[in-house]
């Protein structure tokens, strides 16, 4: 019987689900290919045949998982007509999807260790930093930035929210009052490349 796109999409949606749930659970060097399709009832050369190796199948998930925040900060921007707030919403988004507990192993742990920095990277800016990017540039469009790189502040920006992530993710019970924190001192420094 031959497979039809819509099976051999739902067979690599199901793999990418339990393995999603398997390196939240258990951590990336922690779970056995075996597990995943076992779980998926299929065998390794279906696995193989979607995804090289454990190491492609664990981009395919980071990959997914940054979709989902991306998508996260363009629905909570959405949710105001006015640019600064836009850019504040959106960053609320970004901080507060990362550092959930369903998320935090795969882009903060396993993310950086697994893929390197330098694909680590290359996926924030695809996903996390273009939007970012795109809202600055917008913002200086409408003159409401002081005349600044924005490249340059789409990396400050970038990296003080990464860093502020890892910060929020130390500690589970002080999430809601560190990401308050970080939000405050955010603010105070985006507010400073307003143009008066």
């Amino acid at each position: 019987m031959r497979k039809t796109k819509e099976d051999t999409e739902l067979t690599i949606q199901e793999l990418l689900k339990i393995a999603r749930s398997l390196f939240t659970e258990k951590g990336f060097a922690n779970v056995a290919l075996e597990e995943i399709v076992k779980e998926a009832g299929l065998t390794r050369g279906a696995l193989y045949h979607h995804f090289k190796n454990k190491h492609g199948l664990f981009l395919a998930v980071f990959e997914a998982v940054q979709r989902e925040v991306g998508e996260k900060v363009e629905e909570e921007a959405a949710k105001s007509s006015d640019m600064w707030e836009q850019l504040l919403l959106g960053c609320r988004a970004f901080i507060t999807s990362s550092v959930k507990s369903q998320n935090q192993r795969i882009l903060l742990i396993d993310g950086p260790a697994v893929l390197g920095w330098d694909t680590f990277r290359l996926m924030d800016e695809k996903y996390s930093m273009k939007s970012l990017k795109e809202q600055l540039l917008k913002m200086k469009d409408h003159q409401l930035l002081m005349p600044v790189s924005i490249d340059a502040m789409t990396h400050c920006l970038s990296g003080a929210m990464n860093e502020a992530i890892l910060w929020i993710a130390e500690n589970q019970e002080g999430v809601e009052s560190r990401t308050e924190e970080v939000m405050e001192n955010l603010f105070l420094m985006i507010k400073g490349f307003e143009k008066l």
